[in-house]
């Protein structure tokens, strides 16, 4: 891969293209039979000449990754976030109010992932769809997921959901407010204005309530939070952390585990894993059930800490 990236552009092209165009075909035979028009094939592929080596870069080094959980939150629950998620909240409030009843998600979920995947919608990116998910196809690392993925994008404009200039999104492939996959686009994604297209790149409500609808079918539970940072006693048994240990509250109240501020924790039936970030030293969280349908968002303990963190920060006093 080092050797990759010290090609230049042009070097690049020299040595992949060839292969990548025999690639190209077998992808038009792939999605006709799949259904997609040639017309829009036509459309979609014409320019595609090589890979974008922008995004195979972008692939290897996910924030994720590279942070520590306790970093990636701290920088992505902002004031300036928290303070924007609340004006949405008011902006939104009827379309949010249908859509928690409609899906029985908490609007101040559905809000913070809002925040954490395109900041509102501000960042939802602006590479090609169809050429980001060609190149991560190609490249073959996950090159089936992404081929996957790269057929369902090709419906998608064949459905005429979406025009090809309009279809921009991360280096990855995820589209809209939301940054939805294909595949999730497919699943998951409504048309909350009765429009008949359904639109998650510029129709706030079906963004809103495409998220919702994904949430509601991930297991989510509206009488529950996502879980709560804690303290730990003094040689606690960490064997007890990770997923795997669900033990009800009760337990860990017995255990000595107290909430952030050192009381008690709440006298529910709830079951609850703890996730001990970074080591030892570093912050602790019980995660209960809608955690783990976070996790069904986007595999990342970083990710689904900071969507319920700044979900929660909503209702904190300013």
């Amino acid at each position: 891969m080092a050797l990759f990236l010290m090609l230049s552009h042009g070097a690049l092209a020299q040595e992949v293209s060839p292969d990548f165009s025999v690639w190209l075909e077998q992808l038009r035979v792939d999605a006709r039979s799949a259904g997609v028009s040639q017309k829009t094939l036509d459309a979609a592929l014409a320019n595609l000449q090589e890979p974008e080596p922008q995004v195979i870069v972008l692939d290897q080094n996910q924030p994720e990754d590279k942070q520590s959980l306790q970093d990636y939150v701290t920088t992505r629950v902002s004031k300036e976030r928290i303070a924007e998620g609340r004006m949405m909240l008011r902006r939104y409030k009827t379309w949010l109010g249908r859509i928690e009843r409609q899906y029985q998600v908490q609007r101040r979920f559905i809000v913070a992932l809002w925040g954490i995947e395109s900041s509102y919608g501000r960042h939802t990116g602006k590479h090609s769809v169809i050429q980001a998910l060609a190149t991560l196809a190609y490249d073959g690392r996950r090159g089936a997921y992404f081929r996957k993925e790269l057929l369902e994008a090709l419906k998608i404009l064949d459905a005429g959901h979406v025009s090809l200039s309009r279809m921009k999104g991360s280096w990855a492939g995820a589209m809209g407010a939301f940054q939805f996959m294909p595949t999730s686009y497919r699943h998951f994604a409504v048309d909350a204005d009765g429009d008949g297209r359904i639109d998650i790149w510029e129709s706030i409500p079906d963004a809103l309530a495409s998220a919702a609808n994904y949430l509601a079918k991930a297991g989510w539970k509206s009488d529950q939070t996502w879980g709560r940072p804690v303290k730990l006693p003094e040689k606690f048994d960490y064997a007890l952390s990770g997923l795997d240990t669900r033990l009800p509250l009760s337990r860990w109240q017995a255990l000595g585990v107290r909430d952030i501020k050192g009381g008690a924790l709440p006298r529910r039936n709830l079951q609850a894993s703890l996730i001990i970030a970074d080591g030892p030293v570093g912050p602790a969280y019980l995660v209960y059930d809608n955690f783990r349908a976070l996790l069904r968002w986007n595999r990342s303990n970083s990710f689904a800490v900071a969507v319920g963190t700044l979900a929660e920060s909503y209702n904190q006093r300013r």
